[in-house]
C-alpha cells in the first residue's frame, strides 16, 4: 500500500518515514566513538510511519527527512538500503562543519527497529560496521505499546549542544553499552530493562555533553522534567538534545502522550509489471495478488506485491 494511501496526511507531509532514536545516541559521531575503549558502541533507531506531523528541531531527523523528500521526491526509492544511506548522508552533509550522524539516514531508510554498531577504526566511525534489524511483529507491537512521546519543545534558535565536551573513555563505553542493552530489552520485551537503558543513556549524555540538557537558550527545565518521569515510570529520555519529545517507557498510559507506529518491513517487487490480468501469478513468489481486482493493464503495472512471510 502506498504510504499516502495508508496515511492520508502523507498527501501534505510526504511519505518519507521519520526516525526515532533510543538509547546510545551520539555514539554515531566519530568525535565520540574515537574515545570508546570497548568498540563497537551501539545505538538503537526505529523507523516510524508518517502517521502525523512531528515537530521540527525535535530529534526526529526532520532535517534529514526534508533532504530525503527533496532528493527522492517524497518517497523512498527501491534501491539497496546501504547505498541510499550513503547517498543521503553525502547530500545532507556536503560542506557541513558539524555533519549529522549516519543514524539519521539509517533510521529513515531501514524499516523496523535497528541496532547500529559504530567503531572508529572502521569507516572512520561515520557508518556502522554492522546493522541488525528487528522486524518481528511481537517486538514491534510491544514497542508501539510501551513507548510514548510527550511533546516538550523544539530546540531554540542559537542552541548548540557541543559547547562543552567531556569525552571520558569510560563514559563513552557506557554510552555505547546502553544501545546494546536497549536492543536486547526490546528483543526480550523487557520493560524494566528498556527503561533502565533509557535512563542510563541520559546519565551518559549529561556527563559527556552537559549542554544536551542545560544551555542558556533552553527555557524548559529539562532535567527536572526528566527526573519526574523517570521516577514515575520504567524509564525516560529525550528524543534529542535540547528537548524535543520526552520518550517514556511505560505499560500504563502516560497523560498527554502520543503513540507511534513503527514502519514494517515490506518485501515488494514489480514482477507484475506488464501482466494484463490479475489471475496471473507473481513470477518471483508464485503467489496471486492480494488486492482487489485489477481491471486494467495500467493498474497491474502499478501493483506492488507484498510477499507473504
Amino acid at each position: 500500500m502506498k504510504p499516502n494511501n495508508r496515511w492520508p496526511v502523507g498527501k501534505v507531509i510526504g511519505g518519507i518515514p521519520y526516525r526515532l532514536a533510543l538509547a546510545g545516541g551520539w555514539i554515531d559521531q566519530p568525535f565520540m566513538s574515537a574515545h570508546n575503549p570497548r568498540p563497537p558502541g551501539c545505538m538503537v533507531v526505529a523507523g516510524l510511519e508518517p502517521a502525523f506531523r512531528f515537530m521540527e528541531r525535535s530529534g526526529l531527523a526532520t532535517g534529514t527527512r526534508a533532504m530525503a523528500t527533496e532528493l527522492w521526491r517524497g518517497r523512498l526509492p527501491r534501491r539497496p538500503l546501504a547505498r541510499m544511506v550513503r547517498e543521503l548522508y553525502l547530500r545532507e552533509n556536503r560542506g557541513q562543519a558539524e555533519p549529522s550522524g549516519s543514524q539519521d539516514m539509517i533510521g529513515l531508510i531501514y524499516p523496523g527497529i535497528s541496532r547500529l554498531d559504530y567503531d572508529f577504526a572502521a569507516n572512520g566511525g561515520v557508518f556502522p560496521t554492522h546493522i541488525e534489524s528487528l522486524n518481528d511483529e511481537r517486538c514491534t507491537r510491544w514497542l508501539e505499546r510501551v513507548i510514548q512521546l510527550l511533546p516538550v519543545a523544539p530546540r531554540p534558535d542559537g542552541y548548540n549542544p557541543l559547547g562543552r565536551k567531556n569525552l571520558e573513555p569510560r563514559w563513552v563505553a557506557r554510552l555505547g553499552q546502553t544501545g546494546k542493552d536497549c536492543f536486547e530489552a526490546i528483543r526480550r520485551r523487557d520493560l524494566p530493562a528498556l527503561g533502565e537503558s533509557l535512563n542510563e543513556c541520559m546519565v551518559c549524555w549529561e556527563k559527556l555533553l552537559p549542554q544536551t540538557v542545560r544551555h542558556p537558550t533552553l527555557r524548559v527545565d529539562l532535567r527536572g522534567l526528566l527526573r519526574i518521569y523517570q521516577a514515575q515510570y520504567a524509564g525516560a529520555m529525550f528524543s534529542g538534545c535540547g528537548g524535543g519529545y520526552l520518550v517514556v517507557a511505560s505499560n500504563e498510559p502516560v497523560p498527554g502522550a502520543l503513540r507511534v507506529v513503527v514502519r514494517r518491513e515490506e518485501k515488494r517487487h514489480a514482477a507484475f509489471r506488464g501482466m494484463r490480468t490479475p489471475e496471473k501469478r507473481c513470477r518471483r513468489c508464485a503467489l496471486p495478488p492480494q488486492s482487489k481486482s485489477l481491471s486494467s493493464a495500467r493498474e497491474v503495472a502499478g501493483w506492488q506485491h507484498r510477499v507473504q512471510d
